[in-house]
């Protein structure tokens, strides 16, 4: 099976593993990017951060991140994460829920203009 390999403006993600109710991607952030912030209304999202620093923004809440920190996002929670560092920031991010489909992602603010549904 081919992994599927995206290149976004923020840096890029690799599909490692996925099943009926999950997937595991790697998610690579360049230095000085962030993800838009977003929500998804069918899925949570664990996060461990495998190398570099990052800043996670989850509803009210900023958290910094570093090698072996992990965080959950609930599902409905809106998050952002972003790369204050100066070398590549590295995590995994496991999803679980009912529709694991980059559609369900809702942009509310986007560094790239790509605002609403992927």
């Amino acid at each position: 099976m081919a992994l599927e390999f995206d290149e976004r403006p923020w840096g890029n993600y690799q599909v490692l593993d996925e099943g009926p109710g999950f997937k595991v991607k790697r998610i690579t952030v360049h230095p000085g990017k962030r993800l838009s912030l977003q929500r998804h209304s069918r899925r949570d999202e664990h996060w461990i951060v495998v190398a570099g620093t990052g800043l996670a923004t989850r509803d009210d809440e900023t958290i910094e991140l570093g090698p072996r920190d992990t965080l959950v996002i609930p599902n409905g929670a809106v998050h952002r994460l972003e790369n204050p560092g100066a070398g590549p920031l590295v995590m995994i991010e496991v999803q679980h829920g009912d529709y694991l489909g980059e559609d369900d992602i809702v942009r509310i603010e986007d560094d790239f203009g790509r605002l609403g549904s992927k």
